[in-house]
């Protein structure tokens, strides 16, 4: 299926949670979808004939600034030979975005990293906590308004 057919089947099924595109003039053509119906897209693009995408590629978070955050998901179908990456745009005020770790077990790490990393909160994953920082560690270091501490449990930070 090219990036046109994928993008009018989810069109089609999800409607409104379809929220925009890029298919022409890109390398890489996404889609975005609502932070609520990711898990439903997930779930289709996993489980329909036409569609067949067995494999997370990637999956990462974004801090876009000026608020905006998200997170991208890269998708193939190892079987049919096609891919599509998907975008869920997000808020610092609501970070928070449907787990897909049910649909693809290897969201499970990503998703920790992009919680760790960026503060994207993926609800009803089975085991949200900090994966590369310490479990005290405060703030999210990838975020574009992160001011690195200068000491860290009394010991002076090397930056």
């Amino acid at each position: 299926m090219i990036p046109h057919e994928i993008h009018d089947t989810l069109k089609g099924k999800f409607g409104e949670a379809i929220l925009d595109a890029k298919i022409d003039g890109t390398l890489d053509p996404w889609i975005a979808v609502a932070p609520g119906r990711i898990l439903d897209v997930a779930l289709f693009l996993r489980d329909d004939e036409r569609m067949q995408f067995d494999t997370l590629m990637l999956l990462s978070g974004v801090d876009y600034s000026g608020g905006k955050l998200g997170v991208t998901y890269l998708l193939d179908s190892m079987k049919l030979r096609h891919k599509i990456s998907l975008k869920v745009p997000l808020t610092l005020d609501n970070p928070h975005v449907q787990s897909v770790d049910p649909v693809w077990k290897t969201a499970n790490w990503h998703e920790r990293e992009a919680f760790d990393m960026i503060g994207i909160v993926f609800d009803g994953h089975p085991d949200l906590r900090r994966i590369l920082m310490p479990y005290d560690w405060e703030g999210y270091p990838l975020r574009k308004d992160y001011a690195v501490p200068q000491f860290y449990q009394g010991m002076k930070v090397p930056y």
